[in-house]
């Protein structure tokens, strides 16, 4: 009888250490898929903070928890099943659908410089205002539609460092990458957009230092804000232009790929000490330039083609990264007067009021 309990516990231990280094694997892979992604990681977190600058303080946490749920779904109900049934039974499918996910980081990364030169975007407020629960809507759906596009590219990356594990073992370390990285993104722009706030909090304590240091962090806020935004647009064509340069080299264009990865060589070798830095640099400014050009030549088909009303597709992003108005008219884009006809106020009559 001792004998037969000795021996289930034995087998009972066995398992036991089968199962921790099983929980090792998939600790140590999902570990590996997410530092391989994290350059997607850098990008989403600059993006994010666009889409709530200008609103109120106390909307938006709630807005970012309501985008950090609807990244989760686009992840786990989205994107894990889809590119693990692609990538079991379709694998060749992933590429074309990745590329035109691409293709639209590229167009909204276009859109936001074309609207920035040609006089289309307006000033960002850093006036705290209250928008509307429709216009929070639609602010929060614009942010889990580009997240969408970043979290796709983050699951296939991670997926395409782990294709060699079984499907089981594959789907375990998606879901802890997918966990993991949105708790990192939106706990990271949750900081970011409450800095001013702790500034504020930090400039009413007895200590002179509290005090001096809240008031450098408001100060900053603005110019940190405008930076964000510069990198979240770039972070677009980056991201967009590399899947593209990726895309069509895995479809067998080796040329622009290879160009790129040449010049990345030559400036690697160039310099000693940072040429790993500078030649990073050179395929980001390659992909950037790349995500540029495709993404206009699409804005272009877009304004020009009747796709439907493309001005309030630019509006509605325009405003909703500068935390103005999203409802705008779409006369404003394609360069009609904003008073109109009917007797209605113009969008700066209608600023005023609201």
């Amino acid at each position: 009888m001792s004998g037969g309990l000795f021996a289930l516990l034995d087998d009972v231990a066995a398992l036991a250490r089968v199962a921790a280094a099983s929980v090792d694997d998939v600790g140590a892979a999902a570990g590996r898929a997410g530092a391989k992604a994290a350059g997607v990681v850098v990008d989403d977190t600059a993006v994010t903070p666009q889409y709530v600058q200008g609103v109120a303080a106390e909307r938006e946490l709630p807005m970012i928890k309501k985008i950090a749920i609807g990244s989760l779904r686009n992840k786990l109900l989205i994107i894990l099943p889809v590119a693990l049934i692609l990538s079991q039974f379709l694998p060749w499918l992933l590429t074309p659908i990745l590329m035109a996910g691409g293709t639209f980081l590229c167009f909204e990364g276009a859109e936001k410089i074309i609207g920035k030169f040609a006089g289309h975007q307006k000033q960002a407020s850093q006036v705290s205002r209250e928008i509307s629960p429709e216009q929070e809507t639609r602010m929060v759906a614009g942010a889990i539609r580009t997240d969408l596009i970043l979290s796709a590219e983050i699951m296939v990356i991670s997926l395409n460092e782990v294709a060699d594990q079984p499907l089981l073992s594959r789907a375990i370390i998606l879901v802890v990458v997918a966990l993991a990285i949105t708790a990192l993104v939106y706990g990271v722009v949750g900081l970011i957009v409450k800095i001013d706030d702790i500034g504020v909090g930090l400039t009413r304590r007895s200590s002179a230092f509290a005090k001096k240091v809240g008031r450098g962090l408001v100060k900053a806020m603005p110019g940190l804000l405008a930076v964000i935004g510069a990198v979240g647009t770039v972070a677009m064509l980056w991201v967009g232009g590399h899947i593209l340069l990726v895309g069509v080299d895995d479809l067998g264009w080796h040329g622009p790929y290879a160009l790129v990865h040449h010049a990345e060589r030559a400036v690697h070798d160039a310099v000693a000490g940072i040429g790993a830095a500078l030649g990073w640099l050179a395929n980001t400014a390659a992909s950037a330039v790349v995500g540029l050009v495709a993404g206009t030549v699409v804005a272009g088909i877009v304004h020009v083609l009747p796709l439907g009303h493309s001005g309030e597709h630019s509006g509605e992003h325009s405003g909703e990264h500068s935390g103005e108005h999203s409802g705008e008219p779409s006369g404003e884009h394609s360069g009609e007067p904003s008073g109109e006809p009917s007797g209605e106020p113009s969008d700066g009559q209608q600023d005023q009021q609201s």
